[in-house]
């Protein structure tokens, strides 16, 4: 269901907000059972249903502002690829070029939620009362998530020779999606600062990665277009993989 940036702009950044929650959760479902150790695979399947919680938040929310039969299911399940506004970060692979890595799912959840951090600490104070409620509660869960990715990129930046080398080619490989993490979009002007929310951000990293003796590169963070419909080719086949059961028993729900 195609919906107008210009004139749905409210409607937009909350889908926003719950497509990026809903990717990065099916994302990081997928190490459920193959975690390095039992209790870590437990924490990083919770945060996925973390993330999984908020998304539904943002969803019933978008879905009770549109109306016209809308529901969580549909706007989760039913939308094209194209019309999912995710940052390209949350949609990638949990994978390096040699298979599945967890140093590279550790940073991506690590640059996400220092973001989500700083996002949800101002939109805990906006005017809209449900934006509130839901932002208060995603800063409890996040700030669990910030904190143990940050003790992983501690342990692997300063540990071995082998985990420092595989932290820092993971760090290498998530920071070109970093930039997009602070455009402000049409419909994204004016509800946070995102000025704030980057420098907030940079602080962060910039003291994780120093204690972690790890080198945060100097080339611009330049991928882009996720906000706006344009996603890397890995969308698409995890679309297919989580919208199957929806499309194939059609009115099925969560």
């Amino acid at each position: 269901m195609p919906i107008n940036e210009l004139t749905n702009q409210p409607i937009n950044y909350i889908l926003h907000l719950a497509d990026d929650a809903l990717i990065m959760s099916q994302r990081l479902s997928e190490w459920t059972g193959h975690g390095p150790v039992l209790e870590q695979d437990i924490a990083l399947t919770n945060i996925a249903l973390d993330f999984l919680g908020q998304s539904r938040m943002w969803y019933q929310y978008a879905a009770s502002m549109m109306g016209d039969g809308a529901t969580e299911d549909s706007l989760a399940m039913l939308r094209l690829e194209h019309e999912f506004k995710n940052h390209l970060l949350v949609e990638l692979p949990n994978a390096m070029p040699s298979g599945r890595d967890w140093a590279f799912t550790v940073c991506k959840v690590f640059f996400f939620s220092a973001y989500q951090h700083a996002l949800m600490q101002q939109l805990q104070h906006n005017a809209d009362e449900e934006v509130r409620g839901i932002a208060a509660k995603s800063l409890k869960e996040v700030t669990y998530h910030l904190r143990w990715s940050r003790e992983w990129i501690l342990r692997l930046g300063d540990g071995t020779a082998e985990s420092h080398q595989r932290m820092q080619q993971a760090l290498t490989a998530c920071w070109p999606f970093t930039g997009e993490l602070f455009e402000v979009t049409t419909y994204a002007h004016g509800w946070v600062d995102y000025a704030a929310i980057k420098t907030e951000w940079m602080n962060e990293v910039l003291h994780t990665t120093t204690t972690a003796t790890l080198d945060v590169p100097t080339t611009a963070a330049f991928q882009t277009g996720g906000l706006h419909g344009r996603h890397t080719e890995h969308l698409g086949y995890l679309l297919a993989e989580m919208q199957y059961l929806q499309r194939a028993y059609p009115n099925s729900e969560w």
